[in-house]
């Protein structure tokens, strides 16, 4: 593990300034995330561009207030949106199911999942029923998707069994898989299931195409753990393969190759630490060592010493310097006795040597609102990474990035023909005398909501670069861009 750390040194040349951010919360339309104890999780956000201008808009669950989508006008001004009424509303992902150029939105809820199909211009129509999603009543606080075919697969991933009278504690409900038939999705059962708040499908550190689930240890109490099914197996990992059960009360997923050898670390948020699994070569992991920064674990300002709560976690090149930086959104479930109440969100800058340094207090952005879903999105296109943020029983935050002297960047599209227009799956990866980066394109982790965007990276002081595309069926293509600062399309 201590190689690990040392193998950033030397990566990052350009003398970047603190990250700094001003509050635009007043730009957005007023809305909160609302609800009894089955919103307590949940509050995700989606964020994606509906109107082909290249500016990310914002679809955001509410809870028992109606979910709500936001245009971006440019220029941090934000309009509200007419959508279909959904309450019960606990996240969002975007994804283009019918590969017909326009993001569409998997809808999660407390009570039946909605589809809302996309049009031009920002709007939808819900077309749950049109694209043959089956419906149930269960409580769904998780959701990935991937493609095996021209359509996209879908996990589902749902918390307690209201309906169990001996609940709620050990009385997680089972999961689902949602496979494309031809007269729409059929639904298989995924169990056991742990009480998940968030699925990511991509290569582990196998390199193998898997479903990470992460479980909520407060309702599954004993017996369950953090769990890895191999999608082309279709079977849960086990000893066997290396793995070694994790127990925590998991929040929320992030995943990003932090020192270039294109196999990703992952972040998994808790009650209490913040856990960074390294990927090894052998296809296993290792808990990070405490010396790199990155637990979290109690509030790192004010003199509430009781343990933190973590929620969506995320990580992006704030300053553009190269090396993945990472913000993790904070709270109380509630009111829990036992766990900070006063519980500000982390901002972990990456210093050269792979350590980790909080910074959210300095750069502004160290709110103590009960923080759940968040993405890290270039709102007014500078290159730089901006931030938005849902809090429970409090309202949408945003922050515009005002960082000085930041490193160059570079935004990759991807695009294909066929049923996965937007590569889900496919690998962008490039090597400078600065080092190796990688990133995989996918769809879920986070906390109930994800970004549909193309994929952002930070280049320090390197001004060109070699893109290599791993596409998602393994062809590899090379394209050279001597031009940065600006977004590269790509097209198979």
């Amino acid at each position: 593990m201590i190689r690990f750390l040392v193998a950033f040194i030397g990566l990052s040349s350009t003398a970047i300034a603190d990250p700094m951010f001003e509050n635009r919360s007043d730009a957005l339309p007023e809305h909160t995330y609302a609800g009894g104890w089955d919103h307590f999780v949940g509050g995700g956000v989606a964020v994606f561009d509906c109107n082909a201008d290249t500016l990310p808009d914002v679809f955001v669950a509410g809870g028992t207030n109606p979910a709500k989508l936001i245009r971006n006008d440019g220029e941090f001004a934000f309009t509200d949106m007419p959508v279909p009424e959904l309450t019960g509303v606990t996240g969002a992902y975007p994804l283009d199911m019918d590969a017909d150029g326009l993001m569409d939105l998997f809808v999660l809820r407390v009570g039946p999942n909605v589809v809302l199909k996309g049009g031009t211009d920002c709007t939808f129509t819900n077309a749950t029923a049109a694209f043959g999603i089956p419906q149930t009543d269960q409580w769904t606080t998780a959701f990935t998707a991937w493609w095996e075919g021209d359509r996209p697969t879908l996990a589902i991933g749902n918390y307690v069994d209201q309906t169990d009278p001996e609940g709620p504690f050990e009385a997680c409900d089972s999961n689902a898989i949602l496979r494309p038939i031809p007269e729409g999705y059929e639904a298989e059962t995924l169990t056991p299931g742990f009480c998940p708040l968030s699925m990511l499908a991509a290569k582990d550190a196998r390199g193998r195409p898997t479903l990470r689930i992460s479980n909520d240890r407060h309702y599954y109490v004993k017996g369950g753990y953090e769990q890895m099914w191999d999608i082309a197996d279709q079977r849960f990992l086990g000893a066997e393969d290396g793995w070694q059960n994790v127990a925590l009360w998991g929040m929320g997923i992030a995943s990003r190759d932090l020192n270039g050898d294109q196999r990703d670390e992952v972040m998994l948020t808790s009650m209490g630490d913040q856990l960074l699994q390294l990927a090894q070569s052998d296809g296993t992991y290792q808990a990070a060592p405490y010396a790199i920064g990155t637990y979290a674990q109690r509030p790192h300002i004010g003199d509430d010493g009781r343990p933190s709560t973590g929620w969506h976690a995320e990580f992006g090149d704030v300053d553009n310097d190269g090396l993945a930086d990472l913000f993790i959104a904070k709270g109380n479930v509630d009111q829990m006795p036992g766990m900070a109440t006063r519980d500000p969100n982390n901002l972990l800058i990456q210093k050269d040597d792979g350590t980790f340094v909080e910074m959210a207090n300095s750069a502004g952005i160290a709110t103590t609102d009960r923080s759940r879903g968040a993405a890290l999105a270039d709102f007014d296109q500078d290159g730089l990474l901006d931030l938005i943020v849902t809090n429970r029983r409090a309202p949408l935050e945003l922050y515009r990035n005002v960082t000085n002297n930041t490193g160059h960047w570079l935004r990759v599209k991807l695009e294909q023909s066929g049923g996965n227009p937007d590569a889900i799956g496919a690998v962008v990866s490039f090597e400078t005398d600065m080092g190796a980066q990688s990133q995989q394109v996918v769809v879920g982790g986070g906390h109930a909501g994800g970004q549909a965007l193309p994929l952002h990276f930070g280049l320090g002081d390197s001004d060109g670069v070699t893109l290599v595309v791993t596409w998602p069926d393994g062809f590899e293509t090379r394209h050279q861009t001597d031009d940065v600062n600006q977004t590269v399309v790509i097209r198979r």
